[in-house]
């Protein structure tokens, strides 16, 4: 047998369970010597449930697991990294006031006392090896984010993987950035290396794998070589039914009324203004830096961006979240300094906030607490009938799923979760909209409600500002774009995705 035809991982009749809730229903799926392996499906398909099992983080409730034809119980995610097996997360796991060499050797046995000088040799001659460039003198936060993930990948390569599982490497990448790690990971196969790439851009998943596993409400409904196949065919294999993806659009609004760059619609009302706003991140440093911009009722303006460069910041300003050192921000000719929150709610300002986890919902808390966080004075807490037929209403108008309404939120899977987030900050019509990374982590058919909500809000007259780092979704749904970099926006004047990426970098 050919090394690439055989199986370096084996996982046979996988079972994970969660109280009531099976994430892996006898799951099998096979990862041969020296290919790249595409693990696709919806949120809650129990993709990273799978993997968090391959990488020792979780153990199945039945089934076994072979590396090399032999079976293996990792107990642990040592163990699994003993073995030759590790995982790359979305987030990094990096220390980013420490240098890219102490990152690098974090949980690798060493000894009491480190030669630096020699450890900073064998790091750079074991980069050059695998054709890695990485400044070995920085700390991690003077890095980039694509040179951060190089980081978390010599790191996992150091201490020996040879299998490696990807979750969403390309989430926070401009497509240059996005470019130069698929010709790591293709140099990667080439040498030998087994290769696991979890991702919600099919595009991607296309482009850089042999094969494609695809994975709906917890078993495998298929698995597939990445021969003719067109994105419609993984599409339905993930949803179970055609979606209409949203494409590049072609035909912008006309000249006379809108004016790309300069970003005047004069048959347009104004809805939010910010004149040479500067204001501070968490560690105060400058982190907007004299941004303008208007924002008109019936438009769409998307803002992209490589994360880190005034993001959230800008979103948190306008929403009451955090102050402004110099400028001015109106919202309907009104200036909000030193408004409170409630009083910039009830301008009619609704804000879908970037961490549907943490800041935008209250984990622990029920379904019908998580409705009532913006409208709690709305109704007679008495009247218990009114408060559950409005809930339920509401979740039907947006189709979330759930088990009953005293169910904590922490068990909806994020497309759901997102979803009933949507629901209460569009319970009414909004002026303004605030929608910061609305899509990221969901699936395709999520990822298609919450795009045609953005539209009928557009459609409504609400102003939206979507923040997004889905470059086809920005060109698809926006009227304008602009790049923010280190706190300050750029206007673009074309739609070429290559020519926004290099704006994202600075460029």
């Amino acid at each position: 047998m050919k090394d690439r035809d055989m199986n370096i991982i084996e996982l046979r009749g996988i079972t994970k369970r969660f109280g009531s809730v099976t994430a892996n229903d006898n799951i099998d799926f096979t990862l041969k010597h020296g290919e790249i392996h595409a693990l696709l499906g919806e949120n809650g398909a129990g993709k990273s449930t799978l993997m968090n099992i391959l990488s020792g983080r979780y153990r199945p409730d039945s089934g076994k697991i072979f590396l090399k034809g032999k079976e293996v119980n990792f107990k642990s995610p040592k163990d699994a990294i003993n073995a030759g097996i590790g995982m790359i997360h979305q987030h990094f796991m990096l220390v980013s006031a420490h240098t890219v060499p102490d990152n690098i050797i974090l949980g690798k046995r060493s000894p009491l006392v480190l030669n630096r000088k020699k450890l900073a040799k064998e790091i750079a001659d074991f980069c050059e090896r695998h054709r890695f460039s990485l400044n070995l003198t920085a700390r991690i936060w003077q890095l980039s984010v694509g040179e951060q993930q190089r980081v978390e990948i010599v790191k996992t390569l150091y201490q020996g993987a040879k299998i490696l599982i990807l979750d969403e490497p390309t989430a926070v990448l401009t497509p240059q950035e996005s470019a130069d790690l698929f010709e790591i990971l293709k140099a990667m196969k080439a040498e030998g290396y087994s290769i696991i790439f979890i991702s919600h851009k099919l595009g991607e998943v296309l482009s850089i794998s042999d094969r494609i596993t695809v994975l709906r409400k917890g078993k495998v409904v298929g698995t597939i070589t990445n021969k003719g196949i067109q994105r419609q065919d993984l599409v339905k294999l993930m949803v179970g039914r055609e979606i209409l993806e949203f494409g590049i659009k072609r035909n912008y609004l006309s000249p006379s009324v809108f004016q790309m760059g300069a970003g005047e619609i004069t048959s347009k009302k104004e809805i939010l203004k910010l004149e040479n706003v500067t204001a501070k991140n968490d560690r105060q440093l400058v982190a907007l830096n004299g941004l303008s911009l208007t924002l008109h009722a019936g438009e769409i303006l998307g803002i992209a961006g490589v994360a880190g460069n005034g993001q959230s910041e800008l979103a948190e300003v306008i929403a009451g979240l955090r102050k402004i050192e110099l400028g001015s921000i109106y919202i309907d000719s009104e200036d909000i300094r030193g408004k409170k929150i409630k009083e910039i709610i009830d301008l009619g300002v609704a804000y879908i906030h970037e961490n549907r986890t943490g800041t935008a919902s209250a984990l622990g808390s029920s379904v019908i607490d998580n409705i009532l966080l913006k409208c709690y004075d709305t109704f007679s807490f008495f009247n218990k009938a009114e408060i559950k037929k409005y809930s339920e209403d509401l979740m039907r108008r947006y189709d979330v799923v759930y088990s009953n309404l005293s169910e904590p939120v922490k068990y909806l899977s994020g497309g759901n979760l997102q979803k009933l987030i949507l629901a209460r900050e569009l319970r009414e019509i909004p002026k303004l909209l605030i929608a910061s990374y609305p899509t990221r982590g969901l699936d395709v058919g999520a990822a298609e409600f919450v795009r045609k909500r953005l539209l009928d809000c557009k459609n409504s007259g609400t102003a939206v500002l979507l923040i997004s780092e889905d470059l086809d979704e920005l060109i698809s749904i926006s009227d304008r774009i602009a790049v923010i970099y280190e706190g300050k926006l750029t206007f673009m004047e074309t739609r070429d995705i290559d020519e926004i990426g290099l704006a994202m970098a600075g460029v």
